[in-house]
């Protein structure tokens, strides 16, 4: 009945066709979190291989975790590094765009190359968070817990990567299938990304993403060998509070230059109001 009511609600100010293309978008936006949670449980399972390996109580792997872990196609590391990576360097300099309404000369190469990497990550992610469930794999708890602060940032940059994902390959593949070109991005799409992230963060990223940067740290620690995807993940997670880190300043930017702006217009109207008296 809650669904019921929440779809009548929204049918309001939507239409059936516009409410599918919003929930559409909504849940392929999830993959990036979804990627960042997948990756954040392979740290785990390395690291409870390693440590299996180095116990001699134990003279073979858990067969279910050794062949998840073996056959996750690298694909997923690669893709969601570049994703960051290009988010960091939009942040930044606001000029990179996969997807965009150019001439569909131009257009429909960027548009399947959206539909690739979004099959592609789709199914990875699919597959991964099943197995990972499946061998009862969680994060949660693993080491030290960051500060609230640090938990903040790294969220504001998971947004960020999730908003660049959204309208670079997300948007443009849903467009195209449900209205066969390109939309108006909306508010509603923005509040709905919002949204889901900040559930998903709330119910399970918070608790488990931290095993990214951890998980390395703890393998120095004790003089382990750190793995290429120890270090990818240690990557993720603070290119990921860079971006935090960089949207933060540019929002303290933008407010620097709104007070500057007020407080400028306000002494020019004083002056004008004299001039006049």
């Amino acid at each position: 009945m809650g669904w019921k009511n929440l779809y009548q609600k929204t049918t309001i100010f939507l239409t059936r066709k516009e409410f599918f293309h919003l929930l559409a978008i909504t849940l392929l936006s999830l993959l990036i979190p979804l990627s960042f949670l997948l990756v954040a449980r392979l740290s785990c399972l390395n690291y409870i291989l390693t440590a299996v390996a180095s116990d001699p109580s134990h003279s073979s792997r858990p067969f279910l975790l050794s062949f998840y872990f073996y056959t996750n196609p690298a694909v997923l590391y690669v893709v969601v590094s570049v994703i960051s990576i290009a988010t960091l360097l939009h942040a930044l300099t606001g000029e990179i765009t996969f997807a965009s309404d150019s001439p569909e000369a131009v257009y429909k190469p960027r548009l399947f190359t959206a539909w690739l990497v979004l099959c592609t990550l789709q199914v990875s992610v699919g597959f991964g968070i099943e197995g990972s469930i499946a061998s009862g794999i969680d994060g949660a708890g693993f080491g030290v817990e960051r500060s609230l602060f640090s938990r903040l940032i790294f969220f504001l940059g998971l947004h960020e990567i999730m908003f660049f994902w959204f309208r670079t390959v997300v948007k443009p593949v849903v467009d195209d299938t449900v209205f066969g070109d390109a939309t108006p991005e909306r508010w509603v799409h923005r509040a709905a990304i919002a949204v889901s992230v900040g559930t998903l963060w709330w119910w399970k990223l918070r608790d488990e993403v931290e095993s990214l940067v951890v998980v390395a740290e703890a393998k120095k620690e004790l003089s382990m060998e750190i793995e290429m995807a120890d270090f990818v993940g240690w990557c993720l997670y603070y290119l990921t509070v860079t971006i935090g880190m960089v949207r933060v300043f540019k929002a303290l930017l933008w407010v620097g230059i709104m007070l500057l702006r007020k407080n400028t217009t306000d002494g020019t109207g004083e002056e004008d109001d004299q001039d006049n008296v």
